[in-house]
């Protein structure tokens, strides 16, 4: 592709994804799936008092600044400092801080670090040598924030990308990053993202190779339904990646809080590792292994520059970092993988 061509194909697809931000996922779905796609995008979207005002960020975004990208290392990665003159790099960091509160990441535009709540890198480096290769799979994120793991999960070779996530701050994040990476590729990327939650999912396409659940079961009031839905997007044979918070204990052993939980009041139950995996058979899984088991520390989720509010540290007894503000067991997370028989 000759450079002329290159910039006109980019602007193309920013002018397309500005006016139609859904638009490339859409025509990239086959005939039935984008269908129930787009019903479910539309169903679900709710008007935002910030949206004009992300937009027209969206818009003073610098586009073809550098070919730089680098999507397969611990920081998601596009441009460097030089890139940009002061003035340049005083906005976008302006801009890119409007996007606050930053939670997984991290990232690094044009020499700009987003040191963002978690470091999501590392939960990435605890599954990648036990996930089956993503190249040339077809990957769905569910819960996916931001879309950090989205963009590594591309650069370990996945063909296809969508995450999924009802924030439309975190939709915008995305948003702002993709605008960042693809100015700087002459070819469009699949990566993709529908900010809408997994119970307004089309059932039971069976259209990917992996699916990705992290941080999400413990959220659900009903985790036997979100792991049936998580089972009927896989293709047969394809592979659920599921990380969830779990407490030690016997089978049937469920803890249950009385209100919050590391000061989440959305935290409904969360099993031990011998009663999820009785779940996971219960809702038809096969090969259900358990790879890694870490206790969360406040290296890994704290707050930044980029994530002001508070973070796990004063989620914790501050004389006991082994329990929560009200006595619970502190957060400790499984990382479990599944096939679809």
């Amino acid at each position: 592709m000759h450079a002329l061509d290159a910039l006109l194909w980019i602007l193309i697809i920013c002018c397309a994804t500005m006016n139609n931000p859904h638009q490339l996922l859409l025509a990239s779905l086959p005939n039935g799936l984008r269908t129930r796609m787009e019903k479910a995008i539309q169903q679900f979207s709710i008007p935002n008092g910030n949206q004009d005002k992300w937009n027209k960020i969206l818009e003073q975004l610098p586009t073809s600044k550098s070919k730089h990208i680098s999507l397969h290392t611990p920081t998601i990665t596009v441009g460097f400092e030089e890139d940009l003159d002061v003035e340049e790099q005083k906005l976008l960091q302006n801009n890119l801080q409007a996007f606050h509160p930053w939670r997984k990441g991290p990232f690094s535009f044009y020499g700009i670090k987003i040191d963002t709540e978690w470091r999501s890198d590392w939960k990435w480096d605890r599954l990648k040598e036990h996930i089956t290769p993503l190249k040339g799979r077809k990957v769905l994120d569910v819960g996916c924030g931001s879309g950090y793991h989205c963009w590594r999960m591309y650069g370990a070779g996945a063909s296809f990308v969508l995450g999924i996530d009802p924030s439309l701050l975190y939709w915008m994040q995305f948003r702002a990053c993709k605008k960042l990476v693809q100015s700087c590729s002459s070819n469009p990327l699949p990566v993709f993202y529908a900010p809408i939650p997994m119970d307004a999912f089309p059932i039971n396409t069976q259209y990917f190779n992996t699916v990705f659940s992290m941080g999400v079961l413990y959220h659900r009031r009903d985790p036997f339904s979100h792991l049936e839905r998580l089972k009927h997007t896989l293709k047969k044979g394809g592979e659920l990646v599921l990380e969830t918070l779990i407490m030690d204990g016997p089978l049937h052993h469920c803890f249950v809080p009385e209100d919050r939980y590391a000061q989440m009041r959305n935290v409904w139950c969360i099993p031990s590792i011998p009663t999820l995996t009785l779940w996971l058979k219960r809702c038809g899984f096969c090969n259900i292994r358990t790879v890694d088991i870490n206790q969360t520390s406040i290296k890994e989720q704290r707050k930044t520059s980029w994530m002001r509010f508070q973070s796990l540290v004063d989620f914790l007894d501050p004389e006991d970092i082994n329990k929560t503000t009200e006595g619970y067991p502190a957060p400790k997370r499984a990382i479990i993988i599944a096939n679809r028989p």
